[in-house]
């Protein structure tokens, strides 16, 4: 199935150096990001760009990296993906996936609220072990810029519209993202071990603290020494594909929110510190965080929904086991590509879940800064529009594949737009939640 990234827009201030975030916050841009990277398809895969001078397999998780390191928050505190995320054990109370992504919601916003408190208090993060000279580092940006230009136009396109630092760094965290999807679903998907990702966490791990193995690890390295970005939503997203190895099946959706959140949601989070929220905007940081969160989720919702058929053919089944059952379907019927009245009643049902997700998620987008909401709104009404056209194939996403056409496409742009010129309102719905 596909993965749904996050196609983030920013303000127009540039970054420049460590503390050039705090400086635009103080300018009026506070954080956000909107969701919506283009949706990757599973059989497409990355080709080889340009030359090298650094080891940049692009898909290469080094044996030489071994065992995990702990998140950190700038107060010294730790956490653990696994710790914080995962079911609790049998006979424990348990508690809603919802409940869990939206502490982790919590923390990215504390901790961007404690940067914004003071700049005495932030973390110095080592310097870069760049090998060569500093030419190298645009370059690992420019390559970074190939790959989206090469795989994701929409996206790159859109990137285009930012400032050239928060352009890099999204192209940065876009490149990881990938490559980290690559290795459950790209050519050496077959001999990929929960211990090679280990390995890729680890390595993520060495990203942080400054120690890039290759060249496209580098532009990482540098976007968070020059942003207050965390570790744990990199980490979450390592777990939704730990989670891809082994899971074919979620019997509730509770257990399909979380697994959207891995594989979409934490995008959301890495690009957070990169975005701006329009000064004038009420909304607290923490509703706007829940309202990109959402925006992932509906995406990656709207991926399951488009690619039932494609996944089934692969043998995996990304919707809930007890409301298909409660529908009188199962399996059978879904490997069997069968379009019947209670299949339209299920999905009918199914795009209404998905599609109160994305109207939660306009409210954030609605609060961004000017320079943000028209390419942001624009991709979230595209998005939202392929449930349209499921629904026009008459709900058969089993050998029909909604997508969106290119006139139905140019339509939306000057809606988006329009729409974009609204300021945020004066008491926003976001303001108390």
């Amino acid at each position: 199935m596909s993965v749904a990234l996050l196609w983030v827009v920013s303000p127009n201030s540039e970054v420049s150096n460590g503390t050039g975030f705090l400086d635009s916050v103080r300018e009026g841009n506070r954080v956000f990001e909107s969701s919506l990277f283009p949706a990757r398809d599973r059989n497409l895969r990355i080709k080889k760009i340009g030359r090298q001078k650094w080891n940049s397999g692009y898909f290469n998780a080094d044996s030489r990296y071994s065992g995990l390191g702990g998140s950190r928050t700038e107060n010294g505190s730790s956490f653990s993906v696994q710790s914080s995320l995962v079911a609790s054990p049998a006979g424990e109370m348990a508690v809603s996936s919802e409940k869990k992504v939206y502490d982790v919601v919590l923390k990215q916003a504390a901790l961007v609220k404690r940067q914004l408190r003071s700049t005495d208090d932030l973390e110095v993060k080592p310097d870069i072990v760049i090998p060569g000279n500093l030419g190298l580092l645009s370059e690992a940006y420019d390559r970074c810029g190939e790959v989206c230009a090469e795989y994701a136009k929409t996206f790159y396109l859109g990137t285009m519209l930012m400032t050239p630092g928060r352009r890099r760094a999204i192209w940065a965290i876009y490149v990881w993202c990938r490559r980290t999807d690559e290795l459950v679903d790209g050519p050496n998907a077959s001999h990929i071990t929960p211990q090679a990702l280990d390995r890729w966490e680890a390595r993520l791990e060495d990203i942080f603290n400054g120690r890039p193995f290759d060249m496209l690890d580098a532009a990482l390295s540098d976007t968070v020494t020059r942003f207050p970005v965390d570790i744990q939503p990199f980490r979450d997203m390592v777990e939704g594909m730990r989670m891809d190895l082994w899971k074919s099946r979620y019997k509730n959706f509770d257990e399909l929110y979380l697994y959207c959140y891995y594989v979409a949601g934490t995008v959301g989070l890495m690009s957070v510190p990169i975005m701006g929220i329009a000064p004038e905007s009420k909304a607290t940081t923490e509703s706007v965080y829940n309202a990109a969160l959402a925006l992932g989720i509906a995406n990656q919702l709207t991926n399951i929904l488009r690619d039932v058929g494609e996944d089934a053919r692969r043998g995996r089944v990304y919707l809930p086991q007890d409301e298909l059952a409660q529908a009188g379907l199962s399996d059978e019927d879904i490997f069997a590509g069968r379009v019947t009245d209670k299949w339209r009643n299920f999905m009918k049902k199914q795009i209404q879940r998905a599609k109160k997700f994305f109207d939660e998620a306009e409210k954030g987008v609605l609060e961004l800064s000017s320079a943000s909401r028209w390419p942001v709104l624009a991709s979230l009404l595209l998005y939202r529009k392929i449930l349209d056209e499921i629904e026009a194939n008459d709900y058969n996403n089993f050998t029909r594949r909604a997508y969106v056409s290119k006139p139905k496409k140019l339509l939306m742009l000057p809606i988006a737009y329009a729409r974009s010129l609204v300021p945020p309102k004066i008491t926003s719905p976001l303001a108390n939640t």
